[in-house]
């Protein structure tokens, strides 16, 4: 059975989630903190196979605790489930490790539905990387990462550079163009599937 992790400071919310997804045949575990969420990751010998986590929480934030996760080597997929709407926001979502980004007020039908599309993808994914090349250095996997997790999105040189170098300010939009040349010629006839779409921008189809 797949394993869900609710993260929200708001009880109803996290009720209403528990009881929906159960319902239609997930295990749920719910907390009210980003705190309380880490410190079940340090003792749970079993992982979870998704994390619903809201983002404006007291002390740490949804966007600190993903941050934290990432850098840990955790890539558990992450759905944001929060208010925050602006562009700036999801742009920094995506940058910290988010593989989809809901903004309140939402139904749940389309949360099952993210839901279901990500663990889908993260199962694809895990298939994909038995026949991904050890060579690739980290910026190439995390562009190779941030491709898969939404395959037939592009993304912007912008949007790429918040993901992959979010703390860099001196790195250009060249340096985008650079690691994905070297990415596709390390890839061999799969590097073909990434492509370039004038006026979108970069993605994976």
């Amino acid at each position: 059975m797949q394993r869900i992790l609710v993260v929200d400071d708001e009880e109803d919310l996290r009720e209403i989630l528990r009881f929906n997804l159960e319902a239609e045949g997930f295990e749920v575990e719910t907390v009210a903190s980003a705190e309380e969420a880490l410190d079940k990751f340090s003792i749970l010998n079993s992982q979870f196979s998704i994390i619903l986590l809201d983002v404006m929480m007291d002390k740490m934030s949804g966007f600190e605790m993903a941050q934290r996760m990432r850098e840990a080597g955790d890539n558990t997929p992450i759905i944001f489930l929060t208010a925050r709407d602006a562009h700036d926001d999801q742009l920094q979502g995506f940058g910290v490790g988010a593989d989809d980004y809901i903004t309140k007020p939402f139904s749940f039908d389309t949360v099952l539905a993210r839901v279901k599309a990500v663990l889908r993808r993260s199962n694809q994914n895990t298939q994909s990387n038995q026949n991904t090349p050890n060579t690739l250095t980290k910026r190439e996997h995390l562009i190779l990462d941030l491709f898969r997790r939404q395959p037939g999105r592009f993304f912007t040189r912008e949007e790429i550079l918040a993901a992959v170098w979010p703390d860099d300010t001196l790195v250009g939009e060249r340096s985008v163009d650079v690691h994905i040349a070297r990415l596709r010629k390390k890839l061999g006839s799969e590097g073909q599937r990434i492509v370039n779409k004038t006026g979108f921008g970069y993605g994976l189809v």
